[in-house]
């Protein structure tokens, strides 16, 4: 197993933890910190909507809650649960916390669909899904 199908196979892991009652769409994330260490996160939903808070995000507040501030890669994985379902990319909060620790043109994104087919999978950086973003380089 490759580096790029071990982050999915986590992101896999991360999705079955999923608390989706009311949407049932079950999200899990794996993130690949620079020090080589994988941070899973899950979508969490509130009855509430609005504190609901995305997988992506889950595993990157749970990696800079950890010290980890830099980042190589992160894979996501999305949908009804047990179904293969279309990729799920990631929304446009997500995209801008990213945008917060990541190099643009250096980070990948790895979305998939299909647990049982790791190398089913598309491949981008972070500057090709959030094109002219907004982050730290900005406030200089």
């Amino acid at each position: 197993m490759n580096n790029i199908q071990l982050l999915i196979k986590n992101a896999f892991e991360a999705q079955e933890m999923s608390y989706a009652p009311y949407s049932n769409f079950n999200v899990g994330a794996a993130l690949l910190g620079k020090n080589g260490k994988i941070y899973q996160g899950c979508n969490i939903e509130n009855a509430s909507y609005t504190p609901t808070n995305c997988a992506e995000r889950t595993a990157f507040f749970k990696a800079v809650s950890e010290g980890q501030k830099e980042f190589d890669a992160i894979a996501i994985v999305g949908g009804k649960a047990g179904e293969v379902g279309e990729y799920c990319s990631p929304c446009g909060v997500c995209r801008q916390v990213m945008m917060e620790f990541c190099k643009p043109k250096e980070f990948k994104i790895y979305l998939a669909k299909d647990r049982n087919n790791l190398d089913d999978y598309i491949e981008y950086t972070l500057e090709e899904i959030l094109p002219l973003g907004f982050g730290p380089a900005n406030l200089k």
